[in-house]
């Protein structure tokens, strides 16, 4: 039976020769993920059940990252159980402040996901990793409790939607005008359990980084999961950080897709989600009104890398954000941090006028960082800008690229150039 990515990398890891969509299957897990929200509400239930051990102690990985360092004691507490938890169970990845980064950012910068594995974590990006040919996503902490218990979960075996890319990307267009143009184009539930799957000729155009942050907001389109073919990119990327071996899958030529959209690359114009859904999206030349901002976010598990880092610190060189914006900086992990440092780019964005933070999620949740007050509009690099997803309710949160947000927090106002 001819079957996509996702369901060859289920079928392997279920010990079955094919799967269907719409199969419920069990399957070996290679990595289960938490954070500092999630893993406590995880650990809870691992001790209800009364598990006396994890399944394998290299293949879980507990990342303190939404609210640290610790904005307040509850925050230090949720940390406080995870570092217990972890050292009780000799978790070797654990990552803390000082040596941690935004997860979805960590882990493929460690070498912990790699082609073929299969992947669940408490939290709804974890359908970041897709970029790299892996089948991984989101579950809710009782999932990952049984999952760092026995290594194995139930899924149900999704269909999929192809996307065809060709083309190339214009200058100052990136993964994150694509994906936003995509969830504008098909909904926020277009996707709604089905996997995501992405190739074509325009697939050798798009960077690592672009993958990642498309496949970051597969989520946003309702996706079970998004998945990238893997190419000599891909595997460029993989062989500087793997260290075990892995497998790649490639589609059948006769898959069975229950859409397939063509995307050409080179027709994506700079895209702005607005306020309060990712799917409310306009391209630049679109909007006609002059939309000031009182904050700009560059960062989040989406768009924390270095070549965002790098892009906004190219059009903010010699610059000056708008007077009265606030325009917060924060890369993805510690050693992105440090490359900001050895290029030049942190002095370019704190000259700037910017804040340049240590990794962190923050203010993308409404967590800290970056509040937003009563009628505050922000533009930001994250993926969601629900009601009071930054902060007070009747605040507005703007979905952009890196590009799009450099250029905004210089002209004070939502622009491309």
């Amino acid at each position: 039976m001819p079957m996509t990515i996702s369901q060859k990398i289920l079928a392997r890891h279920a010990g079955l020769d094919e799967v269907r969509a719409g199969q419920l299957i069990e399957a070996d897990l290679d990595m289960v993920l938490g954070n500092d929200i999630t893993s406590p509400v995880a650990i809870g239930e691992f001790e209800k059940a009364e598990f006396s051990a994890v399944f394998d102690k290299t293949k879980i990985s507990m990342v303190m990252d939404h609210f640290t360092p610790n904005k307040d004691i509850k925050a230090a507490e949720q940390c406080k159980r995870c570092r217990v938890f972890a050292r009780e169970h000799q978790i070797s990845n654990f990552f803390d402040v000082g040596e941690m980064g935004v997860e979805h950012c960590l882990l493929p910068e460690k070498g912990l996901v790699l082609p073929g594995d299969l992947v669940i974590g408490a939290d709804s990006h974890t359908c970041t990793y897709g970029a790299l040919g892996a089948f991984s996503t989101g579950v809710g902490s009782t999932d990952m409790a049984v999952g760092m218990a026995t290594g194995r979960a139930w899924f149900k075996v999704p269909s999929a939607i192809r996307f065809n890319l060709s083309g190339k990307l214009n200058k100052y267009v990136s993964g994150k005008d694509v994906i936003l143009h995509i969830i504008g184009l098909i909904g926020v539930d277009g996707a709604l359990y089905q996997s995501m799957e992405f190739g074509g000729d325009g697939l050798k155009n798009l960077t690592i980084d672009d993958r990642l942050c498309m496949a970051n907001m597969a989520i946003e389109a309702g996706g079970k999961n998004g998945i990238f073919e893997v190419d000599d990119i891909t595997l460029e990327y993989v062989q500087a950080v793997a260290n075990r071996p892995y497998e790649a899958f490639s589609p059948d030529t006769d898959a069975e897709y229950s859409r397939i959209i063509d995307i050409d690359l080179s027709q994506i114009k700079p895209t702005v989600a607005f306020p309060h859904l990712p799917e409310n999206t306009k391209t630049i030349d679109q909007i006609t009104e002059e939309i000031r901002l009182d904050q700009v976010v560059i960062g989040s598990c989406t768009n924390g890398r270095l070549s965002d880092m790098a892009v906004a610190a190219e059009i903010l060189k010699g610059k000056k954000v708008a007077k009265g914006l606030r325009c917060l900086v924060i890369p993805g992990t510690q050693k992105i941090f440090l490359e900001c440092v050895k290029l030049g780019y942190a002095e370019i964005f704190v000259e700037a006028g910017c804040v340049f933070s240590t990794p962190t999620c923050g203010p993308c949740l409404g967590g800290h960082m970056g509040i937003l007050a009563k009628g505050e509009r922000a533009l930001a690099t994250t993926n969601r800008n629900f009601v009071g997803r930054m902060g007070h309710p009747e605040s507005e949160v703007y979905l952009a690229s890196p590009e799009t947000a450099a250029f905004s927090a210089i002209a004070g106002y939502i622009t491309a150039m």
